[in-house]
């Protein structure tokens, strides 16, 4: 059937059939599904955001830790090289399974090579090919590149940047980490994308991920993963990303809900009772988790503003570095900062408007929480 087609199409007819109840809990049970093996976290969730920062750990075990059985941090990397997915840019940088990966490629890049850079991409290409594995020291060590002001107007080499570059060409693809850095191996040519039909099929295909991985969605937050964000991961069809956006919205299930148009993917239904959180557990997420990722989603939910604010001025933050949103039942009452002190968890944490819950099953599951934290970070 056709995207379009009336027979595709899924909406609830009147909008007080779905409430913001109902949609909330059904964002939190379809991402916080129960705790699986590694690879079918991975395929479940679609997409997993990675950051580079540890506090306590990295984003991409942050969020993995509440999806995978006995996880510890560190897993993703170390088993990295065996598993069917690829770190690239999609609509953030992360980890994206190998099917969809291949849908963004080849990229063409808004920004044209110079042929000087493109004859240093050649020879670094060359290098790679010759020795089959590469960390950035040894290209910037043979090729003596120099220095370059990074964004954050630091110094950083040159080499590691056009490493970087060939990486979001395809030209490279990380083959592991080591000590956190990328391994970078070459990759063979990609094939071309195919008919202008093909090239609609894989946005199609992109923009249903994106979906899958964070819905529910409100209509803002659609049409800004495919319009803006989507141009990163496949910019070389920014001129479909209208009709993208049209096309999905005429084929995921919808609804209006105060006020608001909320889309999630069809032949899902947020009222039904498969639709169950655990109404005993405190979880604290990552900024980066796709239950707290939108927070126009957020704000909507919860009715309080989250900020992410490990790069704002110390002087000017209100609920600390890696504030990290703290989950119980389904309401985000509050943050936690976590230290490591020696071999020691320190949590210091906040709520919304000043309510923390009075009730023993509240602080049985935060104890809960903070001891699974411990054993996820090895503290013993």
């Amino acid at each position: 059937m056709p995207p379009g087609s009336d027979a595709v199409r899924h909406h609830w007819p009147v909008a007080s059939t779905l409430t913001l109840e109902q949609l909330r809990r059904y964002a939190i049970a379809r991402s916080l599904f129960a705790p699986t093996t590694l690879p079918r976290a991975l395929a479940r969730l679609g997409f997993v955001q990675a950051d580079p920062l540890r506090a306590p750990a990295r984003a991409q075990d942050l969020t993995l830790r509440h999806r995978v059985k006995g996880y510890v941090a560190g897993d993703l990397e170390r088993r990295y090289p065996r598993l069917p997915i690829e770190e690239d840019f999609f609509v953030n940088y992360g980890f994206i399974g190998r099917k969809h990966h291949a849908l963004m490629h080849p990229r063409t890049p808004r920004r044209r090579w110079s042929p000087s850079r493109r004859a240093k991409a050649d020879a670094v290409l060359a290098f790679v090919r010759e020795r089959g594995e590469v960390h950035p020291r040894e290209v910037d060590a043979h090729f003596n590149h120099g220095k370059i002001t990074n964004w954050f107007g630091g110094s950083s080499n040159a080499s590691t940047e056009l490493l970087d570059a060939m990486h979001y060409r395809g030209l490279l693809r990380v083959a592991r980490r080591d000590g956190g850095t990328r391994i970078y191996a070459a990759r063979e040519p990609w094939p071309p994308h195919g008919s202008r039909a093909q090239a609609r099929e894989r946005m199609d295909a992109l923009v249903d991920l994106i979906v899958a991985t964070y819905a529910p969605l409100p209509a803002p937050t659609l049409s800004a993963l495919v319009v803006s964000r989507l141009a990163g991961g496949a910019p070389q069809w920014m001129g479909d990303r209208r009709r993208a956006l049209a096309a999905a919205k005429q084929r995921l299930a919808h609804a209006r809900v105060e006020g608001v148009d909320w889309y999630w993917p069809a032949g899902e239904d947020p009222r039904s009772r498969r639709h169950r959180i655990d109404d005993t557990a405190v979880r604290l997420l990552t900024p980066f988790d796709p239950v707290v990722w939108d927070r126009r989603r957020f704000e909507l939910f919860w009715g309080w503003a989250y900020r992410f604010e490990a790069y704002t001025p110390p002087a000017k933050r209100t609920m600390g570095h890696y504030a990290m949103p703290l989950l119980w039942r389904d309401g985000v009452i509050g943050w936690a900062n976590l230290a490591v002190r020696g071999a020691r968890l320190v949590p210091q944490l906040g709520f919304a408007g000043g309510r923390r819950p009075r009730e023993a099953a509240f602080d049985a599951a935060l104890d809960a929480e903070l001891e699974a934290m411990g054993r996820f970070l090895s503290l013993g």
